[in-house]
């Protein structure tokens, strides 16, 4: 009978100390972390429309479209004067990448984000009560001051 015991318990230390025998951790990889871009989010559209194509379509487009625009020109015009293109970094303006540069602008991120999602709330509940032609103009503005960003660098002086 001792003998069983002796057995049992000596089996149950050796299982209590497999599991809590601590794992050897695989060295850490540093992952290389991504340059900090003056732009984030969506910076294109896919198509620009005539007022032709835009007649044709339903208010509910019209919406998506006008959302869209939206979203893109407050992604891009608070960094107007730094760059148009979302591959421009920090680094690559002379920037220094400081632990305050960051902050600053992952706040300036943030704010866009918080910004244009209220313009969107308040997009899904009053533009719908808005006129159709009101919303083609909007978008075919909007088009064009997208496409007025492609010709921005010849506007700056060397």
């Amino acid at each position: 009978m001792k003998t069983k015991s002796t057995i049992l318990s000596v089996i149950f230390i050796l299982m209590l100390s497999f599991c809590f025998a601590q794992k050897k951790k695989a060295p850490k990889i540093k992952k290389k972390k991504a340059p900090i871009t003056m732009i984030a989010g969506k910076v294109h559209i896919t198509k620009y429309h005539s007022y032709n194509e835009l007649i044709k379509l339903s208010k509910g487009d019209l919406l998506t479209l006008y959302s869209e625009r939206i979203e893109v020109i407050v992604n891009i015009l608070p960094s107007i004067a730094f760059a148009t293109k979302p591959d421009v970094t920090m680094a690559s303006l002379g920037i220094p990448v400081t632990k305050d540069n960051k902050k600053a602008l992952e706040a300036s991120r943030e704010a866009s984000i918080e910004y244009f999602d209220s313009t969107v709330e308040f997009q899904r509940k009053i533009l719908p009560y808005s006129d159709t032609r009101d919303l083609i103009a909007a978008v075919l503005f909007y088009e064009e001051t997208l496409k007025s960003l492609h010709t921005y660098n010849d506007f700056k002086a060397d």
